[in-house]
């Protein structure tokens, strides 16, 4: 049995939609929870929906970091906020995992503050796991993209940790065996792109142990050539949101036509599978939130807008990741580098 702290004040939605997703988890699993926020806010709500009171305790917290806030400065003086609260709860011990909705840049300053890193990582990666095509029976229809925001820039030596981090998280929770790792880049030639990315390239495919298939394009980030894909975090977040946009448009666009004419209703039906599949890259709230590698805790940041339904898949996701020893994966991977 694992215990989870959610940051129960972040989020576009919170504390409401927080609250009742981790109310449906605690009727759905084993899973212990510790809500940190507002204690009164957190119970009023929790007194208006069906949870077992077992599984979910609150652990007050004074101050909340708003979305638009600026990370540096909320860090620094908002002490009491719950993010910061409930990241120094799970450094000392009082949970396995963190889970929050909020704001992203205060997220990871707050890991960075509490928690220590795993020996030998230079920098941490924030990853997002996305829908892709499926090459063969049993393949996870989820790819990890990363870093997608927590670094700017990266050398050769930071990407092939990219690379080993994300394949630790691939076979502890996704139980890909021998996940295939590429380096996205603007050709599939050893020697193309930057230096750093040439000489990650070549680090990576005389690294036993690493499924390295080389690099892909941006065209192939929905396809399932790969199962974890590493860049620096200026093109990860770009293309995450890349992903999220066209989805949204491509839905919007073909529910547009379909109301303007027969034909296109008729060719949306034998289009059924592409539209949901776009749909399902649209909605973030099948697969909960995504990891921050790199530290020897866990945190699952959830998607800012996360209703309900994506709290109770992230809490669902921390639990596991922490029992099934991310961190642990992540360290021998890396003491094998030295």
């Amino acid at each position: 049995m694992r215990t989870i702290a959610i940051d129960a004040m972040g989020g576009d939605l919170a504390p409401d939609e927080v609250v009742k997703g981790v109310a449906t988890a605690s009727l759905q699993t084993d899973i212990q929870c510790v809500l940190v926020g507002d204690e009164r806010r957190i119970q009023e709500i929790l007194e208006r929906v069906e949870y077992n009171p077992e599984q979910i305790d609150i652990h007050p917290a004074g101050e909340v970091i708003g979305m638009a806030e600026e990370p540096k400065d909320a860090v620094r003086h908002k002490r009491d906020a719950s993010i910061l609260v409930a990241a120094r709860l799970v450094a000392d011990g009082g949970a396995d995992a963190l889970v929050s909705a909020g704001n992203t840049g205060a997220a990871v300053l707050a890991c960075a503050r509490h928690f220590q890193v795993i020996p030998g990582i230079r920098k941490t990666a924030l990853a997002s796991v996305y829908p892709r095509q499926t090459e063969y029976p049993g393949q996870d229809h989820l790819a990890l993209l990363l870093d997608v925001g927590a670094t700017i820039r990266c050398d050769a030596i930071e990407l092939v940790q990219f690379a080993l981090m994300g394949g630790a998280y691939a076979k502890r929770v996704s139980k890909v065996a021998s996940p295939r790792v590429a380096l996205l880049n603007m050709g599939t030639e050893p020697t193309k792109g930057s230096a750093e990315l040439v000489e990650a390239h070549r680090a990576l495919q005389a690294l036993s142990g690493v499924n390295f298939i080389g690099n892909i394009e941006g065209n192939d980030l929905v396809k399932g050539k790969a199962d974890v894909i590493v860049t620096e975090g200026l093109v990860g977040n770009v293309a995450l949101k890349l992903l999220e946009g066209l989805a949204e448009v491509m839905v919007d666009m073909a529910g547009a036509a379909a109301e303007e004419s027969w034909r296109w209703r008729l060719g949306m039906r034998m289009l059924a599978g592409g539209v949901d599949r776009l749909r399902e890259l649209a909605d973030y709230t099948t697969y909960g939130g995504a990891p921050i590698l790199g530290f020897q805790n866990l945190f699952i940041k959830a998607h800012g807008r996360s209703p309900a339904r994506a709290i109770t898949n992230a809490v669902k996701v921390a639990a596991k990741a922490a029992r099934d020893g991310v961190p642990e994966e992540i360290a021998l991977g890396i003491a094998g580098l030295r």
